[in-house]
This record gives structure tokens, C-alpha cells and sequence, in this order.
């Protein structure tokens, strides 16, 4: 693997007990990927057909799509830069590292989220309180990070999941770049949605590589994805006027409106108006290859051996239909959708099922995100 890093920002935060350095690291990539015979959605006629498509009942958009294809599955590698943001304790290298991985509609800043003040940063309560390192990154489409043009056959979550490889690898190592040059013993994960199936897949294919995961805004429940997807309101990157100002090329999907967003990630109880307006006029495009791929690896039994927590919010809409309590969709086997995975994950070492009680899809954007965050770093402290 070739490898380029270039530190563009650095900051020794004044008032607080932490080093951040904004890093863009330089990777080669290979994945495996579908072939689908789908075109580029470059309206938002064609983004809503796809969308019912894919949330028609009894109906595999995924297997049609890719039955129609004259290729199936068609190795890709290329070259790509990955945005990342490498923090530690003002003392030092941090006990372990978190890295962490956002899910769609957000990019790295869904962990450090500047409301007010450090209030609702993940990132600050880990490392200023908690004492860990932690590194946080745009995935590939998204943000700082290289824009894929092939939305539907290159851009898919198995690219993405050997990017998430590559950065674990190279913080172990110490090799990120920049400010980032300590090798670390313990590397553990943490994943929100689409992130959550990356990291899933990744300690499955790779069960060595984590000392430690945890799963957020994430079920292995698949019967509500249509209240997501045609609750978001999606439409194009353009028609979304996504405020960050990036350009995309055709083919990427964004929410097209703040009642579209307040739907998929927020419940009625835990919302904030002030952190809606942000986390709309911060809100993230993803593409019709990630979508039709975010399941893949994630029905199947795990094999990391490490511990495990699930933590999603009681009304999440897109993993639990809004209320996670509601087990008819697994036939009553579990006391909640959450704690039906623990079969998924025989040999891991500690499984806990935590699910807060006010808070929806968009954990770290609830009022609410005081339960989650100690619940996650106490998970961290009792068992890395």
C-alpha cells in the first residue's frame, strides 16, 4: 500500500485538554464491487423512482438491479484521500484510539459537533475526560474526501469498509502523518448507520484488527428502511443546495429539506430546533451505490471475538420503525430490537444492548446525548 499524508491544519486547542490536527491521508484502494445496471440519478424524478423502488414491499430492488447486469461483480482500485481529524490529550498519546465512522447524511463533525461550545462533542468528552485519542474522518464521497464520480459501481460500502481498513492499519502502526505518529496497542471502533455496517463488516472480515466496537443508531432488523428513505425527502445534491458549498458530480442524493432531516434522525422529545437548523445546513449527500450495498455483511453471524455494544436510540425510525421496544418484526425473540443481535455475536467476549430512551437516529444531535455518551465511554472504560 502506497501512502501519502499531508497535515493541513493544526491546533493545540486553547481551553480545552486536547491536540487536534486535520490530516489528509493518501491511500491506494482494491474492493470487490457489485455491478448494477443502474444508471446515474441525475433528477429528482429519478432519485424518488429509485427510492420507491427500494421500499416497495416484498420487493429486492438490490437482486433486481443487479440481475439486470450483464457483469455482476468487477474488482476496483484507485488512488483516494481520506479527510481526517487525529485528536489526543494535551498529556499525550491517549490510552487506546477510537476511530469512528459517520453514516449517511453527515460527515466527520457528527462526532465533534461545536453546540454549543463542546457540549455535544463526542470527541471532547473522550479525550478530555475520558483520556482516549481519537480519530474521526470524512468518508469516501463526503466532505474533504475524494468525490467518486462513478456514484453506483465504484462508490459501494466495500470500498469504503477497506478504507476503514487502511486507516486502522496505519494508526496502529503510527503511520497517519502529521501529529499522528504514535503507534497504538489498542485501536477500538465506533459507527453511527451506515457506519455501524462498515465497521460490522470490517471486524467480521478482519477480527484482529479491533480491541473493541460499538455499534450506534444500528439494528439487523431490515423491515423499516422505507420509512427512512422516503421520510428523508431525497432528492439531488443540487436540488438539496447542500450548505457546505462542495460540489458533487452527478449521481450524489441529499435530503431536500429540514423536515425531511427532523423525520429521519430526531424524535419528538429529543429535539433541539437550534441543533436541527445545524445539522440540516451541515447535512452530507451519499449515493445510490452505498445504499444498495449497506446491508451486505450485515445478516450474517460475526466472528470477532472482542466487545460488543449496540446502542440506538428507543425511536429510531430507520432501524426500529420509531420505537425499538416493538419485537413483532423478530416474533417477540428478544426484549428489543437491539438485544435480537446478540446471536449475531457468539464469541464476542461482552455484549451489551443499550438503548437510551429519548433519542432517535441522530444520536449525537438529541438532547438526550448525555446518556449515550457516558453509556458508550464507560462501555470503553469497563471493558478496553
Amino acid at each position: 500500500m502506497l501512502l501519502r499524508s499531508t497535515v493541513i491544519f493544526s491546533l493545540a486547542c486553547v481551553a480545552t485538554a486536547r491536540k487536534c490536527s486535520d490530516i489528509i491521508v493518501d491511500v491506494a484502494l482494491a474492493s470487490r464491487n457489485a455491478v448494477f445496471d443502474l444508471d446515474p440519478l441525475e433528477t429528482d424524478e429519478q432519485v424518488t423512482s429509485f427510492y420507491l423502488g427500494l421500499s416497495r414491499s416484498g420487493n429486492n430492488y438490490t437482486e433486481e438491479l443487479l440481475k439486470g447486469a450483464e457483469l455482476q461483480w468487477q474488482n476496483v482500485q484507485g488512488r483516494y484521500k481520506l479527510a481526517t481529524t487525529y485528536c489526543e490529550p494535551d498529556s499525550g498519546p491517549g490510552r487506546a484510539i477510537q476511530i469512528m465512522t459517520h453514516g449517511i447524511g453527515f460527515d466527520r463533525s457528527y462526532w465533534d459537533i461545536p453546540y454549543p461550545y463542546d457540549d455535544h462533542s463526542y470527541v471532547a468528552r473522550a479525550v478530555d475526560q475520558h483520556g482516549y485519542s481519537t480519530l474521526t474522518w470524512d468518508r469516501l464521497g463526503v466532505g474533504a474526501s475524494s468525490h467518486i464520480a462513478d456514484t453506483v459501481n465504484e462508490l459501494q460500502i466495500f470500498l469504503e469498509i477497506q478504507a476503514l481498513r487502511t486507516l486502522s492499519d496505519l494508526a496502529r502502526q503510527g503511520r497517519l502523518g502529521g501529529a499522528a505518529q504514535h503507534a497504538y496497542s489498542k485501536v477500538v471502533h465506533v459507527g453511527h448507520s451506515f457506519g455501524s455496517f462498515m465497521t460490522y463488516s470490517l471486524v467480521n472480515q478482519y477480527p484482529n484488527i479491533s480491541q473493541g466496537v460499538i455499534l450506534t443508531g444500528f439494528t439487523q432488523v431490515p423491515n423499516y428502511q422505507g420509512l427512512f428513505v422516503l421520510g428523508a425527502n431525497f432528492v439531488t445534491a443540487d436540488s438539496a443546495s447542500l450548505a457546505s458549498g462542495l460540489s458533487y458530480p452527478a449521481g450524489y442524493i441529499g435530503s431536500g429539506s429540514k423536515t425531511g432531516i427532523q423525520t429521519s434522525f430526531f424524535s419528538p422529545d429529543d429535539l433541539d430546533t437550534d441543533l436541527l437548523d445545524l445539522a440540516y445546513h451541515r447535512a452530507q449527500p451519499h449515493t445510490a451505490g452505498e445504499i444498495l450495498t449497506v446491508s451486505s455483511g450485515g445478516g450474517v453471524t460475526n466472528v470477532f471475538a472482542g466487545p460488543v455494544m449496540i446502542l440506538t436510540g428507543r425511536y429510531d425510525v430507520p432501524f426500529c420503525g420509531g420505537d425499538c421496544t416493538v419485537t413483532t418484526a423478530i416474533g417477540d425473540a428478544a426484549p428489543n430490537l437491539l438485544a435480537a443481535s446478540a446471536v449475531m455475536f457468539p464469541k464476542a467476549s461482552v455484549f451489551n444492548a443499550t438503548m437510551p430512551s429519548k433519542a432517535g437516529h441522530g444520536i449525537n444531535y438529541g438532547k438526550s446525548h448525555d446518556e449515550s455518551y457516558d453509556a458508550m465511554l464507560g462501555f470503553f472504560d469497563s471493558n478496553v
